[in-house]
């Protein structure tokens, strides 16, 4: 079938799915909506619709990135109306659907937003909200928005129109559209795709590969999970385009096992475009030919290298190798191979689909194009955001992740994941792009963004990252088995009140040396968190080894609990709840007249763990810092 009887038929669809004859209901239902009981919500509905003989269109969407309201339902009425309601919830289903679908009252009390064009009174369009307002949607451009099991939906909104491009011009010539656009691989480096893929496009071989790097294995990121959940179709169209480009005609999609949801929706999304001639042999009816595999990873993190992440689809142990030859030239079995990753392939098939010029009004001078980033930590708004490189840091902690917690003091925002670096409030109004974070100490890495208040110790917070790169280190190179252990030590040293003054300088010169000597990323970059913590919160570090204290209050063993006489109302919950049976003293008790004891923390079998200080409701349990008291 042609590739114009295949979009004619997906415009039918996408217009009758948004013909709204019957209401319409939307639910997000990627991982994030589903751990906040998406699913759940799902079912509630078409019960409570069944109850009342209500007859809708019920849909799953992907991710529209705002996790903190999960989960979301957007409801559209046959008087053309949609309302995005959040945090729903099954007290809030039958209201919804008694208020809105049947008297059409739209509920502002619960609503989030509005979609469309028809505006109603109270509510704001998703546009004006604050996290959206400076978020720009090329990579998330469908996420939340279509069926991420219809492969229709994506045609309708101009899906493969980029393949279709490619297709009808020279591989040179997308690879030169690709340079224009300024697109740099968004797996962490930041190199020129388009300079990669010419590489490629050079070499010599009978057999090509190209690969998707969807290892995403940063604590606290999701911005792979997220695309893939909700729009594969994009990835997989960059993925034909770039296989066109440098004359591949084998892929893999490498995604992590604890991924199922994303490797569903990729199985599913392959099948539909072979059922359509859009992979396969002769795509579009051209010379080209393509066939992608999914390769499972098992979640090391070390694979998230390429060069690992090759060995490790030639079915060996994932452990980097030196480099030259680089993938362009001798990849996976030994063939000239491009690795990108999930993002830098949704930008591809947007940037031959609107143009190369368009892509490059966006971003910076050096770093063109948008950034997906995952905020978590302490922020209001947790969740998936897109925005031009460029931006301040300010404007996306604040202005669209809405500030910190509980109205505390920002600290820092580590950036780039476990490798990256803590980077504290002096630098809030630096723009985010490759060369400026670089420039602090840190890196842009997959796109991680973890903020931390006054409450964090950078301490810790370093000690936290170690560990993680500790334990994955593949134990390959010397630098970084023997360094990531070394820094881990002298960290949990310093945590315990242990550490010394020669600590300081001893871990840059450690963490200078494994970034100079070490085989890959892995290694090169685990001690950016200490590094940038010492340049930034030295201070913290000396309090830590010269007065044995924490000053954020977090290291245990420094912590010391007593109790204010003067404020305890003797309830007892302090003893009650005691994990060490540390605490002595009587409850009082009204029955029986009786005053009771007060009640006393004794440090000798205290185990730290601050119990007695959450749970207190007078707040008499004060926690201070301090080794010697407590030993």
């Amino acid at each position: 079938m042609s590739f114009e009887y295949i979009k004619r038929k997906a415009h039918e669809e996408w217009n009758k799915f948004n013909s709204f004859e019957k209401p319409r209901i939307l639910i997000g239902a990627a991982t994030c909506g589903r751990a906040a009981g998406a699913l759940e919500i799902w079912k509630k509905f078409e019960e409570e619709l069944a109850v009342r003989s209500i007859q809708a269109n019920i849909h799953e969407v992907g991710d529209l990135g705002i996790c903190y309201a999960e989960p979301m339902v957007e409801i559209a009425v046959p008087d053309g109306r949609r309302v995005l309601y959040h945090q729903v919830s099954d007290k809030t289903v039958p209201e919804i659907i008694d208020d809105f679908i049947i008297k059409g009252n739209p509920r502002i009390d619960l609503a989030f937003c509005t979609f469309g064009d028809i505006e109603v009174e109270g509510i704001p369009r998703i546009n004006d909200l604050p996290v959206m307002k400076k978020q720009v949607r090329i990579v998330l451009r469908n996420s939340g928005v279509i069926d991420p099991a219809n492969i229709n939906h994506y045609i309708a909104r101009g899906g493969y129109a980029g393949l279709e491009h490619a297709l009808a011009i020279s591989p040179e010539e997308v690879i030169k559209e690709i340079k224009t656009s300024g697109l740099r691989g968004r797996g962490g480096a930041g190199f020129p795709t388009g300079t990669k893929w010419g590489l490629a496009r050079k070499s010599k071989s009978d057999t090509k590969y190209i690969i998707c790097n969807a290892d995403e294995g940063d604590p606290g990121a999701f911005m792979d999970r997220a695309v893939l959940e909700s729009d594969p179709y994009a990835v997989l169209e960059g993925v034909a385009i770039g296989a066109y480009a440098i004359g591949a005609r084998y892929g893999y999609v490498y995604a992590r096992a604890e991924y199922p949801l994303a490797i569903k929706r990729l199985q599913n999304a392959i099948q539909q475009m072979e059922d359509l001639g859009l992979l396969g042999k002769n795509i579009l009816d051209s010379d080209f030919s393509l066939e992608i595999k999914i390769k499972e990873g098992a979640g090391a993190f070390v694979c998230g290298e390429e060069t690992a992440l090759m060995v490790s689809i030639e079915g060996k142990r994932g452990m980097p190798r030196s480099r030259p030859p680089y993938p362009a030239v001798s990849g996976v079995f030994g063939k000239p191979t491009i690795i990108n990753n999930v993002e830098t392939f949704a930008s591809v098939s947007a940037i031959m689909n609107k143009g190369a010029n368009w892509y490059a009004t966006f971003g910076t001078e050096k770093s063109k194009g948008t950034k997906t980033f995952a905020l978590a930590g302490k922020i209001n708004h947790t969740g998936l955001i897109e925005v031009p490189l460029g931006i301040t840091l300010s404007d996306i902690v604040f202005d669209i992740g809405g500030g910190v917690l509980k109205e505390k003091k920002f600290k820092a925002v580590q950036t780039g994941g476990p490798s990256g670096g803590c980077i504290p409030s002096e630098f809030l109004n630096m723009k985010v792009d490759y060369e400026e974070l670089g420039k602090v100490g840190s890196i842009m890495g997959s796109g991680g963004m973890i903020v931390m208040d006054e409450d964090s110790c950078m301490v810790d917070i370093a000690k936290y990252f170690l560990q993680f790169t500790e334990n994955e280190s593949c134990g390959k190179c010397t630098p970084c088995r023997m360094g990531t252990q070394h820094l881990l030590h002298i960290l949990t040293d310093i945590s315990q009140g242990n550490g010394k003054p020669s600590h300081i300088q001893l871990m840059r010169e450690l963490g200078q040396t494994m970034g100079r000597t070490s085989l890959c990323g892995l290694g090169q970059s685990a001690p950016n968190p200490v590094l940038t913590t010492l340049k930034y919160f030295k201070d913290e570090y000396e309090a830590h080894i010269n007065e044995s204290k924490c000053p954020a209050l977090v290291c245990s063993d420094l912590l010391l609990f007593s109790i204010d006489q003067e404020t305890c109302i003797i309830c007892g919950l302090c003893q009650k709840n005691c994990p060490a049976d540390a605490i002595t003293g009587k409850m009082k008790s009204k029955k029986k007249k009786d005053p009771g004891k007060p009640f006393n923390i004794h440090m000798s079998k205290c185990i730290q763990c601050s119990v007695c200080f959450n749970i207190c409701p007078s707040n008499s349990v004060i926690k201070s810092s301090g080794k010697e008291t407590a030993a």
